[in-house]
């Protein structure tokens, strides 16, 4: 009887943290998913239900087509950069660096994730500027012509992927050395005894024992990478704040066809496409790391 009380009084403990949840959360993914079985136009007050329609028309739409593969290659551009980047990073800290001087690096690399998105990108456009860029100057003294970082269609892409990874790093560098001040140290003692070396000690003690980590921040960071927008949008903007055409995504894709088209269920199709790849990504990055765990 006792027990019986304590679960419902957990329960209703929980109860209203439950309600927001759902409503702020799981309404909106529901909401959405009844969207995309709709016409559902701004403009007009007949939205009649047409099933697969939106997504039979996202088929063969071309521009969708486009922010998917562009959004995709950023994703996984920042994904390959972030995860050895933040390990690496977070081991040199952790191991090689005194206590504190360690909570200066902390910060420092850190303070990147904190910065609003808007300023930042706009740093970074003066950064990739072509004329007056600081990074074209730096390339210049190594005998490299300048690039048009915002111009070329593939260079853009590149810089989009730049921008996010250096945001992205400082969590990911945090919550690794998380990880690494949890490690075991006799582990490490024990193979400095069998002659193993740092490197060696890090490639096959550290990196198994931080796969929960690892997938916690890859996860993280592909969720992120697909969300990507305003990076891509004040970089690829032009001078009156258009936006560009060289770096178009899924979630500018979304924007537009909402606000500007008016077609909010074909906008909704597109964002359950979306949510589908992140939550199928994410599936197949647990079934990876356990199956390497049972290995």
């Amino acid at each position: 009887m006792l027990r019986r009380k304590r679960w419902l009084f957990a329960m209703l403990a929980i109860l209203p943290t439950l309600a927001i949840f759902a409503w702020l959360r799981m309404f909106p993914i529901v909401e959405t998913l009844r969207l995309s079985l709709h016409k559902w136009d701004i403009l007009s007050k007949n939205k009649p239900f047409i099933g697969l329609a939106n997504f039979q028309e996202l088929m063969g739409d071309r521009l969708f087509h486009e922010a998917l593969l562009n959004t995709t290659i950023i994703a996984f551009g920042v994904l390959a950069i972030t995860i050895p980047t933040a390990m690496v990073l977070a081991a040199l800290i952790h191991y090689r660096t005194r206590s504190r001087a360690s909570g200066f690096y902390e910060t420092a690399i850190f303070l990147p994730h904190v910065v609003s998105l808007v300023p930042a990108a706009m740093a970074w456009k003066w950064i990739f500027d072509a004329r007056l860029g600081p990074l074209n100057a730096l390339l210049s003294f190594f005998g490299i012509q300048p690039q048009a970082w915002l111009f070329d269609p593939t260079l853009s892409i590149i810089s989009v992927i730049v921008l996010c990874s250096w945001q992205a790093l400082g969590y990911a560098v945090l919550i690794y050395l998380v990880g690494f001040k949890s490690l075991p140290v006799s582990l490490y003692e024990a193979a400095k005894l069998d002659g193993a070396s740092g490197t060696q000690s890090f490639w096959f003690l550290s990196i198994p024992m931080l796969k929960p980590i690892t997938l916690y921040v890859s996860v993280v960071t592909l969720v992120s990478g697909f969300n990507v927008y305003a990076q891509a949008f004040v970089l690829a903007s032009d001078a009156q704040g258009a936006p560009g055409r060289q770096v178009r995504v899924l979630v500018l894709d979304m924007l537009e066809n909402s606000f500007r088209n008016y077609r909010v269920g074909y906008a909704a199709s597109e964002a359950v496409v979306l949510l589908l790849i992140v939550l199928v990504l994410t599936l197949i990055q647990f079934s990876l790391l356990r199956e390497r765990g049972r290995a």
